[in-house]
């Protein structure tokens, strides 16, 4: 572990998010619960500690977003890191943005209510 790098110790019931390794999910986040030395997810699951972070804080997502701003995108039941590739999109059913992933090579147009600022985190 390199000297910049933090120790995060978690405790039972904590919130956190997981890092998905399986194929066709990885590079996504999803919510669980710290539940003794296990974490409590869709299913039980013993995880590294390198594949959590902690809950990032809730904030109110903003009402615009710049263009080529990190933000993460709610899909599939997780979070996905992407980045915003248009101006907002607005329609009759409500406002959108498009998302490129990195990881899919893939542009997505998502709700402003399942795009959240993107927080790095200190591991």
């Amino acid at each position: 572990m390199s000297s910049t790098m933090k120790r995060r110790s978690y405790k039972y019931g904590d919130k956190v998010e997981v890092c998905s390794k399986e194929e066709g999910f990885v590079g996504s986040y999803f919510e669980a619960t710290i539940v003794s030395c296990l974490l409590q997810w869709t299913i039980f699951e013993t995880v590294h500690p390198y594949e959590l972070r902690p809950l990032p804080p809730r904030v109110r997502s903003p009402r615009e977003f710049q263009l080529n701003q990190k933000v993460d995108a709610f899909d599939n039941d997780g979070w996905w890191l992407g980045q915003i590739t248009s101006e907002k999109i607005i329609t009759e059913e409500g406002h959108y943005y498009k998302v490129y992933f990195d990881t899919t090579y893939e542009t997505i147009c998502y709700p402003c209510d399942r795009i959240r600022v993107h927080h790095n985190h200190d591991y």
